[in-house]
């Protein structure tokens, strides 16, 4: 039983890695698309989704099996929990980067491109943080899911300032209404892009410490 049993988790573990390295592919397509409004890139994005959602189910119900089955305590236990709700996280934030293709492609719409809002460090910062959140909960590493907090700080100063040059373009001028908007949009899925990162870095410290930290570093 006990070595079944790790089996199981083993092959748990390398099916959500396998989750997590789509999930971040993915946002980086959407973030590039940001710059270059590739057709091909934003229309894979939209059409793909289903792969992620179908990995989701596949392993909330392992983490269930395994769960009915084995009864695990302490440690594993919490890891499960965390897979399971993590798991959720990933989906949520491959749900933002196909709404950041779609965004994109309303974009193309317009001759105006992003309405004078730079991505690019923003961009850089979510993807950092998704990658760290993944690094912290392979590692088990809570020292650096504390990292992710700061980054999640940077994340919304910088969405604050896009929303100020939106809202300055607002007063300027009513011309391309739906560049401003789509423009508005993205800025705020690669908002809560971090946010969800933030919650995976929670939920690994749980996981590590066993301590809820949730709302505690804002």
């Amino acid at each position: 039983m006990h070595l079944t049993f790790h089996k199981e988790i083993d092959k748990l573990r390398s099916k959500f890695l396998s989750l997590g390295t789509l999930v971040e592919d993915r946002v980086r397509q959407a973030c590039a698309a940001i710059n270059t409004r590739d057709p091909e890139v934003t229309d894979f994005i939209i059409r793909s989704d289903y792969e992620i959602d179908e990995m989701e189910i596949e392993i909330e119900e392992e983490c269930l099996k395994i769960l009915a089955l084995h009864q695990p305590v302490a440690r594993d236990l919490r890891f499960l929990i965390a897979i399971i709700k993590i798991n959720n996280e990933m989906e949520r934030i491959a749900d933002y980067a196909q709404k950041i293709a779609r965004r994109i492609q309303g974009i193309n719409q317009d001759i105006v491109l992003l309405c004078g809002v730079d991505f690019d460090i923003m961009s850089e910062k979510v993807i950092a943080m998704l990658r760290l959140s993944l690094d912290c909960l392979i590692n088990r590493d809570a020292a650096l899911a504390h990292k992710i907090f700061i980054l999640d700080d940077d994340v919304d100063s910088l969405f604050i300032e896009a929303l100020d040059i939106i809202t300055s373009k607002l007063k300027e001028t009513t011309d391309h209404p739906e560049c401003l908007l789509n423009t508005f949009l993205i800025a705020r899925h690669l908002e809560r892009i971090a946010d969800r990162a933030t919650n995976i870095a929670e939920e690994v410290i749980y996981m590590v410490e066993g301590e809820i930290v949730r709302g505690l570093h804002n």
